[in-house]
């Protein structure tokens, strides 16, 4: 498989685990939402907004645009719908992109100012592979913090979902 289709699948799946993850996390009371846990942003809540902020950062990225690096725990959102309604649009735009993702983006170098205000060159094999990567470590944390509630983590098993 080249690497374009293996993208493809990853862009599929993380639509699909997100929708899976928000359907859940739609269930449980604000309070519980927000409760501060162990874990990356103290709260179900704040790994959710830092998880689509880090796909924003990296698809402006991929783009040509996000020179710069944003406060990585900035609430992007503080309501869960709007929320749940920015992921929606912004796993459309990641499965977009991919869909039509070229030979000649996979050879372009990503220069970028990271969070520390360090200069960095990504490959951008490398870089797409952190997006995804990213995103299922942040999603298993959630996932943690949900089985720590009465509602039950969904399955995010990338070969249940691809081929169910």
């Amino acid at each position: 498989m080249d690497l374009e289709s293996h993208f493809v699948i990853l862009a599929r799946y993380n639509r699909i685990a997100n929708g899976r993850l928000f359907e859940s996390c739609a269930q449980l009371d604000d309070s519980e939402y927000r409760r501060r846990r162990q874990g990356s942003f103290d709260s179900i809540h704040g790994l959710l907004n830092h998880i689509l902020l880090g796909d924003r950062i990296w698809m402006a990225r991929f783009e040509g645009g996000g020179h710069t690096t944003p406060k990585l725990s900035a609430e992007l959102f503080h309501g869960f719908p709007d929320l749940r309604a920015a992921r929606t649009e912004q796993d459309a735009r990641i499965e977009t992109f991919f869909a039509y993702i070229s030979e000649a983006f996979l050879r372009t170098p990503l220069r970028y100012t990271n969070s520390e205000g360090r200069e960095c060159v990504e490959e951008a094999p490398v870089a797409v592979l952190h997006l995804f990567n990213h995103q299922t470590h942040h999603r298993g944390q959630v996932h943690v913090m949900l089985s720590q509630t009465a509602v039950p983590p969904p399955s995010l098993d990338l070969h249940r979902i691809i081929n169910p």
